[in-house]
């Protein structure tokens, strides 16, 4: 089971009073104290959950509250052919999914909803809500000091602000000079650089657009020298503040918050960059550290432009894009996990359904039978191999000349990618001599390889790097379909889906074709994207699984 909040905590419950054998948290073993408990406390995303990890269980229970986390889990559910129970609640309504390799959905199989975005300008230049500089501190500058560019962030449209071509200019070469300030991480001085960077630099630039403050009222850079003085005349430290979460913070507190939670996450990438691995930081709304970081931040930026700061509680509500829970919902959606188990158990696949819950409709609970992969999705249909590769002394090159080319007869028009981005295209050679730990690929992760060709193209190809390799390798010749011609059409339906932030169908529909049985389907083309980092001391294994149809009766 991932995940142990509203729903984990009821679904715990229900998987040790019905005598599942092994769960992950011990909190729960009152209930039934003959129930084997393994807890881990820890990232999902973490390497140590590799795919051979995941091969270890029977079955997996979702309990998870972002679509990052689930879409994660998803991939690699698919890639150790472990089913998994999908679940999530918003408010009073609620979904429960059965998710098993080549025979229904997986999660990505239906397009979901993609996070509210706004105009960089208005992020950047001219905030005028709580929401806005949350965003900006969310999705810019944690991003720019700790983590991805904002380039690569969803929360930020360029495409509304395509007309101010120089003011993007001018915000791109902020991010630049942000960046170069990341490479002082180590100095003691860094906590006044990004302040002065971000609190009075860049504001005394936006003062200088007088025309842009004609209508608006201007902004009020800060001063690192003034703030540091009051907070040693007797301001409270940074840790103590940072406990208040549902106070509103002054100016002097947001400052200590803000210089204190740069320190420790600073020691943290400092200490990524010891183990040898690429020191990135992702925000999560219960990690402390990057919180406080971006609650300071901008509560600092909303005082520099005249808008009322948030408390913390209210900032993790806000960036988290947390809808409150009903412990109701949680328990009823846990319940129906339950239920859907015991069919997955039993194989008794023909009598799953994906169920939801609505308070609105006339009944509120509906569900509907599985449905089975939507051939076009770009995760689930997509050719997998494991190739052999020690990060240290290989290098992409290997992989392009002496694997994808001779090999598996790739032409010139295909890329390479991993979750950071492109390694590899036509017109991207310039990282074919480094070697893979120089690129930030390690042996828990995966390649996708995407062919490129005009005519006949290939379906993608996923990678995945098991761990303990030695060279680049792939022993057996792997059968990577071609693309179809023209879009598949779906096999039994067309779906009109929308889906809520945590991954809850708010609406669907379907109709359904009587000459074709619900898990009917070919499995001549698989196709995906991007997959994320696995761990394996197997040698090169290649599947190439080609069962035909698969059909289960209503």
């Amino acid at each position: 089971m991932i995940g142990a909040g509203g729903i984990g905590c009821e679904l715990l419950k229900n998987l040790v009073l019905t005598g599942f054998g092994e769960v992950a948290r011990d909190s729960a073993a009152k209930f039934n104290p003959f129930v084997k408990l393994e807890a881990h406390h820890a990232n999902i995303k973490d390497s140590q959950f590799s795919v051979d990890w995941f091969s270890g269980f029977t079955i997996v229970f979702n309990a998870l509250d972002n679509l990052d986390a689930r879409r994660h889990v998803n991939k690699m559910c698919l890639a150790a052919s472990v089913p998994l129970i999908e679940s999530g609640t918003t408010g009073f309504n609620g979904q429960v999914q059965v998710i098993m390799k080549g025979r229904s959905e997986c999660y990505d199989c239906n397009t979901k909803q993609t996070p509210k975005s706004f105009p960089v300008c208005t992020i950047r230049s001219t905030p005028s809500q709580p929401i806005h500089c949350i965003v900006w501190a969310k999705s810019y500058l944690f991003n720019e000091i700790f983590g991805t560019s904002e380039d690569e962030v969803a929360d930020l449209d360029y495409s509304q602000d395509s007309e101010n071509a120089a003011e993007i200019e001018n915000l791109r070469q902020e991010a630049h000079a942000l960046s170069k300030i990341r490479q002082s991480i180590e100095s003691n001085d860094f906590p006044r650089q990004v302040f002065e960077k971000v609190f009075k630099d860049d504001i005394n630039r936006l003062l200088g657009m007088e025309d842009m403050w004609k209508t608006r009222k201007p902004p009020n850079a800060l001063d690192f020298e003034a703030l540091s003085k009051t907070n040693a005349a007797g301001g409270e430290a940074g840790d103590s503040v940072a406990q208040h979460d549902q106070t509103t913070w002054s100016l002097t507190k947001n400052f200590a918050v803000f210089c204190d939670s740069l320190r420790r996450l600073s020691s943290r990438i400092q200490h990524i960059q010891a183990s040898g691995r690429f020191p990135v930081l992702s925000f999560d709304k219960d990690d402390d550290d990057t919180l406080d970081f971006v609650a300071a931040s901008a509560n600092m930026r909303s005082i520099v432009f005249g808008i009322e700061p948030r408390s913390k509680f209210d900032i993790k509500q806000m960036a988290g894009n947390i809808i409150p829970a009903i412990a109701t919902t949680n328990a009823m959606i846990a319940g129906l996990c339950i239920l859907q188990a015991f069919k997955v158990m039993r194989e008794d696949l023909g009598r799953a359904k994906t169920v939801f819950l609505e308070r609105s409709g006339a009944r509120v609970i509906n569900s509907e039978t599985l449905r089975p992969p939507n051939p076009n999705c770009e995760v689930c249909n997509v050719a997998q191999a494991r190739l052999v590769v020690d990060p240290a002394r290989a290098t992409l090159n290997d992989l392009v000349e002496g694997v994808l080319k001779p090999e598996l007869g790739y032409g010139h028009e295909f890329s390479i990618n991993n979750e950071v981005g492109t390694l590899y295209d036509p017109e991207l050679d310039d990282n074919l001599s480094k070697k893979f730990g120089d690129l930030g690929v390690k042996n828990d992760s995966f390649l996708t390889v995407i062919d490129d060709e005009d005519e006949n193209p290939r379906v993608n190809l996923s990678l995945d790097l098991p761990e303990d390799s030695k060279s680049v390798l792939l022993p057996q010749t792997i059968r990577i379909p071609r693309r179809p011609t023209a879009a598949s059409d779906r096999t039994n339906s067309e779906a009109l889906v929308t889906v809520a932030a945590n991954g809850v169908t708010a609406k669907r529909k379907r109709s359904a074709s009587p000459e074709e049985p619900p898990f009917q389907r070919q499995q001549s083309a698989k196709r995906g994207k991007l997959q994320q980092a696995v761990v394996s001391n197997d040698p090169v294994v290649i599947e190439d699984s080609t069962n035909g149809a698969i059909v289960i009766d209503d």
